[in-house]
């Protein structure tokens, strides 16, 4: 009734999230990945350099999956204090969770994340079938024109000859989504021409630390996790991964010890957003479609809030599910465009620019009221 392509973290959340559903009992969901089945029985003592800031409003949503417990019970790294500040001027502002019922958000790795939501979904065996190690070369459609419920549902077929079909298709196999281009669902997007430099770093205390220049933008993340993200056009960041003297430079914040040996690596950063959500016998979720520079730490959790949302339309293949789009989009784009407009606003050092941003950030900075819903509305 239901393929999932994709079991990435968002992916095997709405696998799991659809498997226990009570109006979905007795329903087949199919749960499809290329990678290996995610086994953490013993939380290794080297970090993962790919983390993920998790909202509280996501951390709900895993509690909910029953992942969540796993997670705090592994390795898990609450965000009490966020200080942003400028490198053209001497504007900042300052954001903690005194205010707050919650943390501002956790810092957890990706294989943390994914192997919790993999246990969790082995009690379900029964609800949800899952293939590792499974490559999909082909996604068959039925004709547009035809939309009653006589004719074939859309069918999925894999390398190893096997072929499904299905009333709908989730995609969640991330910003290069086959699911989404083989059914010609248009797509906004751009690269920022920067990369991302990511490395184990020991830090001290529970903070966040964001520092914006025209040159790099770094992130520093509690305990042992750093994001640094350098310009390519003005550092190559296969050079700034080879050069051991950045290890002490001024790209290391305050409280970094050292960096982990081995850990720097580097991707490309863009933005890219699907014009539709849903089409007949399709949806998309996650990555698949919208995708998000990672400096404000939004992009799981908005594909998280595609899961709960998503979830909540039961009518498999039906066109009710443009309610998710709306929904969705209504939540995404504004987001989207926010992190956008930072990354821009940040990336210059126009004398103009320069004015209005510092202007903003101690503007910001003495608005507890305004502070507050920011990270109320970063915190959903």
């Amino acid at each position: 009734d239901v393929i999932i392509s994709g079991g990435g973290m968002v992916g095997t959340a709405m696998a799991w999230s659809l498997g226990t559903d009570p109006s979905l009992e007795g329903k087949k969901i199919l749960l499809l990945e290329a990678g290996n089945k995610k086994v953490m029985d013993k939380v290794p003592d080297a970090y993962s350099t790919r983390v993920r800031s998790i909202s509280p409003g996501s951390a709900t949503l895993l509690s909910g999956v029953g992942a969540w417990n796993h997670i705090m019970n592994m390795r898990c790294k609450p965000c009490q204090k966020m200080q942003v500040w400028d490198a053209c001027s001497d504007a900042l502002i300052t954001f903690d969770k005194e205010n707050l019922q919650d943390e501002m958000a956790y810092i957890v790795e990706n294989d943390i994340i994914v192997a919790a939501l993999t246990k969790q979904l082995e009690n379900l065996s029964d609800q949800v079938k899952v293939q590792y190690k499974t490559k999909v070369v082909m996604y068959t459609w039925p004709k547009s024109h035809q939309v009653a419920e006589s004719i074939p549902w859309v069918q999925v077929t894999l390398a190893n000859g096997q072929t499904f079909q299905s009333k709908l298709l989730i995609g969640a196999d991330g910003p290069n989504l086959m699911v989404r281009q083989e059914a010609e669902i248009p797509t906004v997007k751009w690269n920022y021409d920067q990369s991302a430099v990511v490395a184990v770093l020991h830090l001290v205390g529970h903070y966040c630390m964001e520092w914006f220049s025209n040159l790099a933008n770094s992130t520093a993340w509690p305990d042992q996790l750093l994001l640094l993200i350098s310009k390519a056009p003005v550092m190559p960041p296969n050079h700034f991964v080879r050069k051991e003297k950045y290890t002490h430079s001024a790209f290391l914040l305050y409280g970094v010890a050292r960096i982990g040996p081995k850990s720097r690596v580097m991707f490309l950063l863009g933005m890219g957003h699907a014009s539709e959500y849903i089409r007949h016998w399709v949806a998309l979720i996650g990555d698949a479609a919208h995708r998000v520079h990672p400096l404000a730490g939004q992009g799981a959790n908005l594909g998280f809030g595609d899961v709960a949302c998503l979830t909540n339309f039961k009518d498999l293949g039906a066109m009710q599910h443009l309610e998710y789009e709306a929904e969705r989009q209504r939540h995404n784009l504004p987001m989207m465009a926010a992190i956008d407009m930072m990354k821009r606003l940040y990336s210059t050092n126009a004398a103009h620019v320069v004015l209005l941003h510092t202007f903003g950030l101690q503007a910001t900075n003495t608005l507890p009221a305004i502070k507050e819903q920011n990270m109320a509305f970063a915190s959903e």
